[in-house]
């Protein structure tokens, strides 16, 4: 099996697995119990946050332990929104994950927020004219990811944020994407709040955390026993952080080598899948853009038949979003570029991870060939 879907997903890292295990077994105390056993727990669990802190450049108390990535964004526009608004109005971006976006049309449809959606242009950037001319005096938040889920689009977050900042809001980047990719310093990025996810960098699935500056005021989502500094009620998963705390910190320590080894395939991919495939076409930003990330849309070929035809030649790999599977809907990242509907059902995208090979990308570059022209044979016969 080749698996290219690791925007979607990745392995548990042994490292991860390793560091965790005593916290399921032996060491198994509430972290919130004052005897030895709960004292152990809250020792990893403070271990974890300093490690994740330091790869995002914050103080150990701005880390708030969350389920994952969907929680961390619900508590991060939620969180500042409730909490002590300085205006009712948002600003996201036209291409966040769907935490993001239901998130704030949960606060414009319960809560009376206004909500205005800022555009991107074809490539998937938001151009810092079109969110300077959508903030207002009374804007609370604006929210605006680091690195695009489905085409990889990097955003001139920094820019961005200093608009958004300068007006007085409170900015929050989505980073699950970006996690082991790129820096993720608040300070550098400019930001308030980041959400990371732990199935991204090699942790398990249902850990991540939401990393604010301690002076932004939040309202929590979960309510009960306070724990996380009263920001996240529920007795925290304590194995789940030490793998996450563990995998995030080996992604940051090998971001750079495998950055540049993901270039290097990444482009190359690219490069053979526009030669080899008639009429492909590459979606996201040319140059500002996840090198592990390459969306493509082959027209005359349905995305999801594609798909089928590569799994059978063992390659994995999906159309998009895989927070998105089982909607007919076309891709809203894509629509929001430009792509029209019926295009953007052609659309098929290879995430690399830090294992993949050369060997590999040639095998898929093959079977992307083979796919796209069977399924573009199929449609032409039914037609």
């Amino acid at each position: 099996m080749i698996f290219l879907d690791h925007a979607a997903t990745g392995p548990v890292r042994r490292e991860a697995l390793e560091a965790m295990w005593p916290y399921l077994t032996g060491a198994f105390g509430n972290p919130s119990s004052s005897h030895g056993l709960g004292e152990q727990a809250a020792a990893a669990l403070e271990w974890s946050r300093e490690r994740v802190a330091a790869v995002t450049g914050a103080r150990a108390g701005e880390v708030v332990f969350t389920s994952g990535g969907t929680e961390a964004d619900n508590l991060a526009l939620k969180g500042p929104a409730l909490a002590a608004p300085r205006g009712r109005h948002l600003v996201v971006s036209a291409i966040e994950h769907e935490a993001v976006l239901e998130s704030a049309r949960f606060l414009e449809r319960v809560h009376g927020f206004a909500l205005d959606v800022v555009p991107v242009d074809a490539s998937g950037l938001v151009q810092p004219g079109e969110l300077a001319a959508l903030l207002r005096p009374d804007t609370t938040l604006v929210s605006i990811q680091l690195a695009n889920n489905e085409v990889g689009t990097v955003q001139p977050i920094a820019e961005l944020a200093a608009l958004a900042r300068a007006s007085g809001a409170v900015v929050h980047s989505d980073a699950v994407q970006a996690a082991g990719r790129l820096p993720l310093d608040l300070d550098a990025l400019g930001v308030d709040a980041l959400s990371l996810a732990g199935h991204k960098v090699g942790a398990p699935k249902g850990t991540g955390a939401l990393v604010v500056r301690g002076r932004v005021p939040l309202e929590p989502v979960l309510h009960g026993g306070g724990q996380e500094r009263g920001r996240r009620s529920g007795t925290e998963n304590v194995a789940g952080a030490v793998a996450f705390a563990t995998a995030l910190d080996l992604a940051e320590r090998e971001r750079e080598e495998v950055a540049a080894r993901a270039e290097e395939l990444g482009r190359a991919l690219v490069a053979r899948v526009l030669a080899e495939v008639p009429d492909a076409r590459l979606t996201g930003h040319p140059t500002r853009r996840l090198a592990s990330t390459a969306s493509f849309l082959f027209p005359g070929a349905s995305g999801e038949a594609v798909l089928l035809e590569l799994e059978r030649d063992g390659v994995i790999s999906s159309s998009g979003s895989a927070c998105a599977v089982g909607r007919t809907e076309p891709s809203h990242v894509l629509t929001a570029m430009g792509v029209p509907a019926e295009l953007a059902g052609t659309a098929v995208r290879f995430t690399l991870g830090p294992a993949t090979t050369g060997e590999e990308i040639d095998a898929t570059v093959a079977a992307a060939a083979r796919a796209v022209g069977a399924v573009r044979g199929i449609d032409a016969g039914e037609r």
